[in-house]
């Protein structure tokens, strides 16, 4: 089976294409070339900007594919695109997708495939939805063969999965609990939230891969273990041997008052909303799926790497200035107001 990889370096896709290389796949991986994490020894990589569409089509020439997944597609423009580069020469063409197109506010905390998709809050989100709404179409109307795939909140060990934080990543909450500083969590902290680590994801999309039954089909693919956002931080606190310290704030005064950090997108648009996946429908068609990697032990093992490899902690003073400035703010608020 061959399949071609358009990334293939970033937190779901190099799960992906590991896995696919231990399975005997013949994977060829399309980017740049500056990716952070070196590919495995018999991927073989095309060098290239995929908005290049002359130069990948001549990379490209000869070449047919069992499945081309495309983990860097945003806005409808980049599939029309995708559509002449690889219309006959796949069998199957996968668009990641995203869990943050179901509505939101959701109707109902159970999330299935069929949601609507509807997110008035984030422009990311309407865009997927965009991209889908246009692979749909040229499915039903010439037969191209799609299978779109919505992941939630994907982590690996490069990165901590939190709820508000700044423009340079988790870092920067890390270093506030490690300090014993008071650390911002939306709400009151009792939402569910969905935690899939990357190395479980890669096993439902694989199974995905080349399977006749998901041409036409959206599929999400989630851990089944669900946490509230207090469990969650909770549980990154333990990890790292402190007590946690945390500030609730309401998340339409994070999306107001952080407008520079996109809180209404990355907040009201999609952590601060309760979700429980439903994973029947992927297990129907991969029955080997399983998300086996817990929170609590999918955190620790992205905790040791992170504070072994100082290139992970990228620092975020603005943030941080920003963090304790909002918090003086409340707290002036709640002595004027006694």
């Amino acid at each position: 089976m061959k399949a071609l990889i358009i990334g293939g370096t970033g937190t779901i896709s190099s799960a992906v294409t590991e896995l696919l290389i231990e399975k005997d796949w013949e994977v060829y991986v399309l980017n740049r070339g500056t990716g952070r994490k070196t590919l495995p020894e018999k991927v073989k990589q095309i060098t290239v900007n995929i908005d290049d569409e002359a130069a990948v089509s001549e990379k490209l020439a000869g070449l047919h594919f069992d499945s081309v997944c495309e983990f860097i597609g945003f806005v409808p423009a980049q599939l029309e695109r995708d559509y002449r580069l690889f219309k006959g020469k796949t069998e199957q063409y996968i668009f990641i997708s995203s869990a943050s197109a179901y509505h939101k506010p959701a109707r109902s905390h159970v999330i299935t495939e069929g949601t609507t998709l509807a997110n008035p809050h984030w422009e990311y989100s309407r865009n997927k939805i965009a991209c889908e709404e246009y692979l749909m179409k040229l499915y039903r109307e010439e037969g191209f063969p799609v299978t779109i795939v919505r992941p939630s909140h994907t982590y690996d060990e490069r990165n901590i999965p939190v709820g508000a934080h700044g423009k340079n990543g988790s870092w920067q909450v890390i270093k506030r609990i490690m300090e014993g500083k008071p650390v911002i969590v939306q709400g009151d902290g009792s939402s569910l939230w969905t935690l899939t680590h990357n190395t479980d994801f890669a096993v439902g999309f694989a199974g995905l891969m080349g399977n006749p039954h998901a041409i036409g089909e959206a599929f999400h693919i989630t851990s089944d273990e669900s946490l509230t956002w207090n469990q969650i931080y909770e549980t990154i606190a333990g990890a790292l041997g402190v007590q946690l310290k945390a500030y609730h704030v309401a998340s339409d005064l994070l999306a107001e008052v952080g407008k520079q950090y996109d809180f209404e997108g990355g907040l009201l648009g999609d952590k601060s909303v309760t979700v429980v996946f439903d994973n029947s429908k992927l297990k129907r068609i991969v029955p080997e799926y399983n998300a086996v990697v817990s929170f609590k032990e999918g955190v620790r093992k992205a905790l040791d790497y992170i504070l072994a490899h100082p290139e992970c902690q990228v620092e975020d003073e603005e943030f941080d200035e920003w963090c304790d400035k909002l918090i003086a703010a409340l707290e002036k608020a709640k002595k004027e107001l006694m």
